[in-house]
C-alpha cells in the first residue's frame, strides 16, 4: 500500500506505472535528453540551470523535471501554479534555504502564475536558493515576463510522434506481459486517436484493457468503444493564433487544399466560425483586393449564409470562400495604397482641395473661385478630362499601383494611358 502522500501502487494509473525511471527512458525528446541535449549535457557536467519546458501535454515535462533532480543530486519540490499561492512559496523558499543539499523547484502550469507572482522567483533564482524548472503548454513569451525568461532557458518539449506513441504501447504490454487486443489497424487507430499525447494513449489502453474483449478490435469497434480526443487548442492562445496564421498564409499561398485544411482544424476545434468569416473577408481586401473584385462579395455573403444558417450547414458557405479565396489571383495593392494614403494624409494636415473641385452653393464662394474651371468628366472625350484634383503644395502622387494579375492587369492599363493623358495635359497647361 501507498503511503499518504503518494500514490498506492495497485491503484496508480498506467502513467504512473510506466513513469520513466531514468532520462534515457523518457521518450520522444532525445533532443533534449540525449548527449547532445540541452538537458543531456546539463546532466554530463552535473550543472542544471533554471529552465522552462513548454510543449503540449501528455508529453513527459513532469518526468523530465523529477528525473532531472535525481540526475544530478537535488532535492526535488513540485507544485502546481493552479494550487499554490503566495504563502505557500514563501514557505518553500524558507525551507529550500534550509535544506542540506539544492533543491529543484518544480512548477507544473507555470503560467497560471500572475505577473507579481512570477517576479517571487526572481531572487530566490538569483540567489541559488532554488533551481526552478517551470512546465507550460502556453508560448513562454507571451505567457511569462522577461524577467522570468531572462533567467531561464526556455526548452521545447515535441509532441509525440507514432514511433514513440508505439513504444510506449509496447512498454504496456512488458508490464501486463500480454497483447493488447487490437488488430494492426487497430493499433494505428489508437495511436492516432492519442494524437501525441502519452497520457491520453495510456487512459485509452485502460479503457481497452479494463473491457477483457475477447476478440481483437479494429479500428470501427474501437472508435465504439473509446471517447475521442478533442484537439489540442486554446481559442484565445497560441494555438488560435498559430492555426490562423498558418490559414491565412496558406491562403496567400494559393494553396486551397491546405487553407481547407486549416479552416477545418479551427472549426472541429471549437473556432468561432464567425471569427474565421471575419478573417477572411479582411483578407479579401488585404490580399487579394481589385485582383479580383468578387473575393470580397464572395466573402462577405458567406458572412451572412452562416449567420442565416448557422453550423454545421452554413459551414459549406466558409468552405465556399475559402476555396474562392485560396485560388484568386492575389494582390496587397489596395493595402499598400491605403498604407501610402494614410502616410501621406498625415503629413500634409490641414491642406484645402484645389478651387475648381470646391463646390460653390453660396455667391460670396463663387466669387471666391470656388467651381471656376471644373470639368465634367461626362462631358469629356471618353469620359476622362486629364484635370488636377491634389492640393496645391503636393502634386500628383502615386499610391496605387495595380499587381499585373486579375481584374488589376486591365486596371494597370487603364491608369497608364490616363497617366499619359495627364502628363499630356500638363504640358500644355
Amino acid at each position: 500500500m501507498g503511503d499518504l502522500f503518494g500514490p498506492d501502487p495497485e491503484k496508480a494509473p498506467l502513467a504512473e506505472k510506466l513513469r520513466p525511471k531514468s532520462l534515457a527512458d523518457v521518450l520522444g525528446q532525445a533532443h533534449l535528453t540525449g548527449a547532445q541535449g540541452a538537458i543531456g549535457r546539463m546532466v554530463a557536467s552535473g550543472r542544471l540551470s533554471s529552465l522552462i519546458l513548454w510543449g503540449p501535454p501528455g508529453t513527459g515535462k513532469t518526468s523530465i523535471a523529477r528525473l532531472l533532480a535525481d540526475a544530478v543530486g537535488m532535492r526535488f519540490v513540485g507544485i502546481s501554479a493552479v494550487f499554490t499561492g503566495v504563502a505557500e512559496l514563501k514557505t518553500l523558499f524558507a525551507e529550500a534555504r534550509m535544506a542540506p543539499t539544492r533543491t529543484l523547484l518544480f512548477v507544473d502550469e507555470i503560467h497560471r502564475f500572475n505577473r507579481a507572482q512570477q517576479d517571487g522567483f526572481l531572487g530566490v533564482v538569483e540567489d541559488g536558493v532554488v533551481t526552478l524548472v517551470g512546465a507550460t503548454t502556453e508560448n513562454p513569451s507571451f505567457a511569462l515576463n522577461a524577467a522570468i525568461l531572462s533567467r531561464a532557458q526556455v526548452l521545447v518539449v515535441r509532441r509525440l510522434d507514432a514511433e514513440a506513441l508505439e513504444a510506449l504501447l509496447a512498454r504496456v504490454e512488458a508490464a501486463e506481459a500480454a497483447p493488447l487486443p487490437l488488430t494492426a489497424q487497430g493499433r494505428e487507430a489508437l495511436i492516432a486517436s492519442a494524437d501525441g499525447d502519452g497520457r491520453f494513449l495510456l487512459g485509452q489502453v485502460e479503457t481497452l484493457l479494463a473491457a477483457n474483449l475477447a476478440e481483437p478490435l479494429g479500428p470501427t469497434e474501437l472508435a465504439a468503444l473509446l471517447h475521442r480526443r478533442m484537439p489540442v487548442y486554446d481559442a484565445s492562445g497560441d494555438g488560435h493564433y498559430g492555426l490562423i496564421s498558418a490559414l491565412h498564409k496558406s491562403l496567400g499561398g494559393s494553396d486551397p487544399d491546405a487553407a481547407l485544411y486549416w479552416l477545418e482544424r479551427m472549426l472541429v476545434a471549437g473556432e468561432e466560425p464567425l471569427y474565421l468569416a471575419r478573417r477572411m473577408v479582411r483578407f479579401a481586401s488585404e490580399d487579394i483586393g481589385l485582383a479580383d473584385p468578387q473575393a470580397l462579395l464572395v466573402a462577405m455573403a458567406a458572412v451572412q449564409a452562416y449567420q442565416l444558417l448557422g453550423s454545421p450547414e452554413g459551414e459549406l458557405a466558409l468552405v465556399q470562400a475559402c476555396l474562392h479565396l485560396a485560388t484568386a489571383p492575389k494582390s496587397n495593392a489596395a493595402y499598400a495604397a491605403e498604407k501610402a494614403a494614410k502616410k501621406l494624409a498625415t503629413a500634409t494636415g490641414s491642406l484645402s482641395p484645389p478651387a475648381h473641385i470646391l463646390n460653390a452653393p453660396t455667391k460670396l464662394m463663387k466669387q471666391l473661385g470656388h467651381g471656376a474651371g471644373y470639368e465634367y468628366d461626362h462631358d469629356a472625350p471618353d469620359g476622362f478630362s486629364a484635370a488636377d484634383y491634389w492640393p496645391e503644395g503636393v502634386g500628383a502622387q502615386s499610391l496605387y499601383n495595380p499587381s499585373p494579375r486579375g481584374h488589376e492587369a486591365r486596371l494597370a492599363e487603364r491608369m497608364a494611358e490616363w497617366a499619359r493623358r495627364r502628363t499630356a495635359r500638363r504640358g500644355k497647361d
